[in-house]
């Protein structure tokens, strides 16, 4: 069931409004655009009234001349038309790009550089008159609706009042030589369109946070939406369960390849093995290179018996190191000692295996810290 606009009230998420923004919704302001328009050609028609004026005067005189070879000749007077619009559009070319610039300056300050294409797409929607109707008496439309019936009537004031204020001026224009006639009327034309530049100004510093308003209000969110959102960024459950389960799985088997080179595996008895490798030329202290609990530990044991790596039991030890240790990290230093003692015997036990004659020394029996071991520091928080 479709959700009511009683529903949506949680602000708009930051992946709601990119999304919004791709899909071409944006804050644009019509009446900043029509001001800059408009002021950015009333400021770049007073720059170069001279030069206009001058140029339309020319035009003007070009064209009204009479020539009887035209009359003779209908291509030439089509050359001669040609010949004029290419002049009118070389004079007007300056001042129409600049209202274009000002205009494409004043809708990417409202809502920023937005291109797509989707807009453009197909949409049946759009054409379906129940929808349609639904848009035609929205918030939204009806807004928009009275905010240019208002913007319009006060335009139409602004201008009535200046045409009755200077209608002498506009008459007194067809007594004039054409140049002169041509510079009043341009400033003429500046001053009506000063005021109604002003008007769409006032009415631009309303609309730009309005649009901006009314784009946060549509894009409003309710708590499933807000929900369904989440689950799209997290992922489904079993999914993720199926991908940390394979992640295991394969940080296990490169764990399980490094066992054959280790230089011992300290164990307790089923539960806990710890390999380690220690390199005196490359490596501070010995290293954890696999470690494991239950089912992996009597792997790991399994493997290293098969490379013919030492096993020792030492069940302090195992259980220190498995819990203050991690992958491909240095042993802590409290523990260098009860492992230096290992290593000493596994170096004695590959020296009498290289030549061939029975290991003496028993295997030692490491002290470890107390508060190292998980085990006794149980027993002693119990007591």
């Amino acid at each position: 069931m479709a959700e009511s606009a009683q529903d949506r009230q949680l602000p708009a998420s930051q992946r709601k409004i990119e999304k919004a923004r791709a899909e071409g919704q944006v804050a644009r302001s019509r009446d900043l655009t029509h001001f800059a328009a408009i002021g950015g050609g009333v400021a770049l028609a007073a720059a170069l009234m001279p030069w206009l004026s001058d140029g339309a005067g020319r035009l003007l005189t070009t064209g009204l001349r009479f020539d009887a070879a035209l009359l003779a000749n209908p291509a030439a007077m089509g050359q001669r038309l040609a010949e004029l619009a290419l002049q009118m559009a070389e004079l007007l070319a300056p001042l129409l790009g600049g209202l274009a610039l000002a205009a494409l300056a004043a809708s990417v300050l409202a809502g920023g550089w937005n291109f797509t294409l989707k807009p453009l797409a197909p949409n049946l929607s759009k054409i379906n008159p129940l929808a349609g109707l639904g848009r035609l008496v929205s918030g939204q439309q009806l807004t928009e609706t009275l905010k240019a019936c208002l913007l319009a009537l006060v335009l139409g004031v602004v201008g009535a009042v200046f045409l009755a204020r200077h209608w002498l001026e506009h008459a007194q224009l067809l007594a004039m030589p054409l140049p002169a006639a041509l510079r009043a009327a341009g400033a003429l034309i500046l001053d009506g369109l000063i005021p109604l530049a002003l008007v769409l100004g006032a009415f631009a510093l309303v609309d730009v946070p309005l649009q901006r308003h009314m784009l946060q209000r549509r894009l409003r969110m309710s708590v499933e939406e807000l929900r369904q959102e989440f689950k799209e960024l997290e992922g489904n459950a079993e999914v993720k369960s199926k991908v940390k389960l394979r992640m295991r799985e394969m940080a296990n088997r490169r764990m399980l390849a490094a066992v054959p080179g280790a230089d011992l595996v300290v164990m307790n008895p089923t539960h806990y093995a710890v390999a380690l490798k220690y390199d005196e030329g490359t490596m501070a202290a010995p290293r954890v290179v696999a470690k494991g609990a239950d089912l992996v530990a009597l792997r790991i044991r399994d493997i290293a018996t098969e490379a013919k790596v030492p096993v020792l039991q030492a069940p302090p030890l195992a259980r220190a190191l498995y819990t203050h240790t991690e992958l491909d990290q240095e042993i802590p230093a409290r523990l260098f000692g009860a492992v230096a003692q290992v290593l000493a015997w596994v170096y004695q036990l590959r020296d009498a295996l290289a030549k061939g004659r029975p290991m003496l020394a028993p295997a030692p029996v490491p002290e470890v810290p107390a508060d190292l071991d998980p085990l006794q520091a149980d027993a002693s928080g119990r007591n």
